[in-house]
């Protein structure tokens, strides 16, 4: 049995959950989860690639090292391991890693458009404004350049023609920024459609963001 098989749990209940939100459709999106170092390896569980939600089980989450080496698992794992590693390396405190394909966030990161900070818990958990990163093929080094740039300190953003991705200091958390970026483009764009957006005034958008940088995984 796999010394893991916890830390594969968790994964494999996000996956089922998204799945079951609509945040993904078929094997689109990954999640991961950092795990515990093993011999001063830093180690992730990652869902496999081109795998079947409603499928997988908790032997087809893999384990890779940063180096993107297999560890524990027979099956590929995502093809946006790296830049889920290259996340955990920039950001300590971070724990957990979901790319999503939801509706919303997808139709904006279409649109080429970042989602301005509207919305109090935006702020205060996502930590502001969710950029769109620049485009690049998928999995490449220039992607993460860019996804990296993007991010910066904040727990969310846009890949362009493509999804998003909520980072966290647990999977809840992860999770939690997922969604929340769902409903904060769904709220956007609706806003537009209604003919105005009001960005969060200046005072408040400075109280937002003292509740998010006193968070843990900031």
């Amino acid at each position: 049995m796999s010394r893991w098989i916890e830390e594969k749990k968790q994964v494999l209940e996000a996956a089922a959950e998204l799945l079951a939100k609509g945040l993904v459709v078929g094997t689109s999106g990954n999640i991961s989860l950092r795990l515990p170092a093993d011999d001063e390896r830093q180690l992730i569980a990652i869902t496999p690639g081109s795998l079947y939600y409603d499928s997988m089980k908790i032997e087809d989450i893999q384990v890779v090292d940063f180096r993107g080496q297999t560890v524990e698992g027979n099956l590929t794992p995502s093809t946006e391991t790296r830049l889920h590693i290259a996340i955990y390396q920039a950001r300590e405190k971070v724990n957990a890693v979901i790319h999503t394909h939801s509706v919303f966030a997808s139709a904006l990161s279409v649109a080429g458009m970042d989602i301005p900070p509207i919305m109090e818990d935006q702020v205060a958990f996502l930590g502001g404004e969710i950029k769109l990163a620049k485009q690049a093929v998928s999995g490449s080094r220039e992607q993460i350049n860019y996804v990296l740039a993007a991010l910066e300190n904040r727990n969310a953003v846009l890949l362009p023609n493509h999804g998003a991705v909520g980072i966290g200091q647990t999977m809840r958390d992860a999770f939690t920024a997922g969604e929340l970026i769902e409903k904060t483009a769904k709220i956007y764009l609706l806003a537009r459609l209604a003919g105005k957006v009001e960005q969060l005034p200046t005072q408040l958008m400075e109280a937002m963001l003292t509740i998010f940088n006193k968070s843990p995984d900031t």
